[in-house]
């Protein structure tokens, strides 16, 4: 009997899964999949608590709900992956054997990486909606604010569904404009990037939405610290800014675990072959999701892309085959602007967001970079589609590789 282990029971390692146990023969292959907690967090809907749009019951199940008969799980701190041995090692010093790896650990949030945020996240005016206790006490915050300087700020990149900050500004004008109190609160988005959005066409639509909204954008800020006697962040180069509200992205890192292997770089991600998904180092280990340091957005829709290659890949390496299949990077991102609406890119590596229509040439009904209100209900659809397609790996009606049909290059 071989066995496959699975590292991570979140978006990319539940459908990675779904679909072995599914194709291969439970008399020659054992799947272990191991993974700390035993709830299942639907992670896009935490921008939405704050605004008391979803509730809690809307974004968590039970991790069992999703995973197949014939999955041996264990629920256990992983301590380190030992490569060179073929096992991984728990909390507990037991050690579990593998003939092939699929690490889908994922990313998280940092905030003791930043001084001032340790101890503070949640506190003195300071909270995060990218976990779902900061998204909780930030509605609870709200609830009671009456206005001042909201400042959204991203610590640093990659971090988990880059478009996230973008669309928390958007509801939040939505939201105090709603309110009653949008004229006393100036919101500003302070990034380290040079703009909105990596992306030249993206990026004039997302500023100009930012700038139709009232937002300021301040670019190319990289903070040093929190000063919680100031109320305001500092950047590395003397800027500072005062806030009387701080909604902040921490600083993202892989798995502890990784780090503790020798197996990442210096935010714990994997090195991994950016076609094959295959890590760099050894060949029987293949790396999916957030815990690789592939040059694409770190959203669940890479997740679901790269699982139909990844899958391929690994009957391959199983039958000995070259492995074939190449990711070429496809994200697909959904942005909610606000006053439901919203806006859709469809990217990859190669190519960058451009306007058209998805899925379907000239149909749709989804526009790329429009902002409508279709793409509002492509976003709230796929909660159901998560729930039920997606994290039981069925196959859906978009192909994993980007498609140039309905994209206008010249528009």
């Amino acid at each position: 009997m071989k066995r496959i282990v699975i590292l991570g029971g979140g978006t990319a390692g539940t459908i990675m899964a779904n679909k072995l146990r599914e194709a291969l023969e439970r008399n020659e292959w054992e799947i272990t999949l191991i993974d700390k907690d035993k709830t299942h967090y639907y992670q896009p809907g935490f921008l939405f608590i704050p605004f008391e749009i979803y509730k809690k019951q809307d974004v968590i199940k039970p991790k069992m709900d999703f995973i197949p008969a014939g999955i041996d799980m264990i629920f256990s701190e992983i301590d380190r992956i030992d490569a060179e041995n073929n096992q991984v090692i728990l909390q507990d010093d037991k050690h579990i054997k593998y003939d092939i790896l699929i690490i889908a650990t994922g990313t998280d949030i940092r905030p003791e990486e930043t001084p001032g945020l340790k101890d503070k996240l949640w506190y003195n005016k300071i909270f995060d909606f990218y976990s779902l206790d900061g998204s909780l006490a930030l509605r609870d915050f709200l609830r009671g604010w009456d206005g001042g300087t909201m400042v959204v700020n991203i610590v640093d990149v990659p971090h988990k569904c880059p478009v996230a900050p973008l669309e928390f500004s958007f509801l939040a004008d939505e939201f105090f404009t709603k309110k009653g109190i949008r004229n006393k609160v100036n919101i500003k988005y302070v990034t380290p990037q040079a703009g909105a959005f990596t992306k030249p066409r993206a990026n004039k639509m997302l500023s100009g939405l930012l700038e139709e909204k009232n937002i300021e954008i301040i670019p190319d800020f990289y903070i040093d610290r929190v000063d919680n006697e100031k109320s305001s962040i500092i950047a590395y180069d003397g800027r500072e800014i005062p806030f009387d509200l701080l909604t902040v992205v921490p600083l993202n890192m892989g798995s502890d675990a990784i780090g503790r292997s020798g197996l990442g770089d210096d935010l714990n991600y994997i090195p991994t072959n950016k076609y094959t998904l295959q890590s760099e180092k050894f060949e029987n280990i293949f790396v999916i999701g957030d815990a690789a340091n592939l040059p694409t957005s770190k959203a669940g829709a890479v997740a679901h892309f790269s699982s139909d290659i990844l899958f391929e890949n690994i009957m391959s390496f199983i039958e000995g085959r070259p492995l074939r299949a190449k990711f070429d990077g496809h994200a697909n991102c959904y942005i909610e602007t606000g006053y439901g609406k919203g806006s859709l890119i469809d990217f990859n590596y190669e190519t960058e967001p451009l306007p058209g229509t998805f899925p379907l040439p000239g149909i749709g009904p989804f526009g790329l970079l429009k902002n409508t209100k279709m793409n509002h209900y492509g976003k709230i659809m796929f909660r159901w589609m998560y729930w039920h397609l997606l994290l039981p790996g069925k196959e859906l009606p978009i192909e994993p590789l980007m498609t140039m049909a309905g994209k206008c290059e010249k528009c």
